[in-house]
């Protein structure tokens, strides 16, 4: 039997986390089991680290055309991280969420707050907090992309970061990644099921009350 497909508006869920958290790592995951899921992909200023790859990972401009995106309004939000700008395009965003797909963005505090403030209505945000700081600066040194003074101020910064956890929706602690890629998985589902997401929803409905409808 074919599945009902009700037309529906679609949805950005944000993920933000003190770096080292893990947010980054539950995002691709929860793109790799969710095919109707894209990703957003943010322009940087910072330079490509092992392994990004420019239009996949971020698109990596210079100060100047990040500069004329922000004067332009062609960013929903941006930000400056560790002396680096980020920002995410609009265009793609508003021609997904009118197609009816979701995206998912990995983005800092800022940055959330930012999105929320230009498409309330269409942002579901995740926090994700590791089990302790313990687990945190490990994580933080086992990736081994940033010098010994990076890390140093990606743990002083943490506290600050953490401190917005409250502004979410949700929050995801990650201790143990299959429980977090599920509970994330879990809360998109749950996100797509809202009425007021479902734009067909009424039409739906009117055509199961009809007599000898079934």
């Amino acid at each position: 039997m074919a599945r009902t497909e009700i037309a529906r508006r679609g949805m950005l869920l944000v993920l933000s986390s003190p770096s080292g958290a893990g947010k980054t790592t539950i995002t691709r995951a929860v793109l790799e089991r969710e095919p109707g899921l894209q990703f957003s992909v943010s322009v940087t200023t910072r330079r490509p680290r092992a392994g990004e790859v420019d239009g996949r990972h971020y698109h990596f401009i210079d100060a100047r055309r990040f500069d004329a995106m922000v004067r332009d309004g062609a960013l929903l939000e941006h930000a400056s991280v560790f002396g680096n700008f980020y920002g995410t395009p609009r265009a793609p965003i508003a021609a997904a969420i009118a197609a009816g797909r979701d995206v998912i963005l990995d983005l800092d505090w800022q940055g959330a707050q930012q999105l929320r403030q230009a498409l309330s209505a269409d942002v579901v945000s995740i926090f994700v907090l590791p089990p302790d700081l313990e687990t945190l600066e490990r994580r933080l040194r086992s990736r081994a992309q940033d010098t010994e003074e990076v890390v140093n101020a990606r743990m002083v910064e943490s506290a600050e970061e953490t401190s917005h956890w409250s502004e979410y929706d949700y929050v995801v602690i990650n201790d143990e990644l299959d429980a977090s890629i599920a509970a994330t998985r879990s809360i998109l589902a749950a996100e797509r099921a809202r009425r007021e997401r479902l734009l067909g929803l009424a039409g739906f409905v009117s055509r199961l009350r009809r007599p000898g409808a079934g």
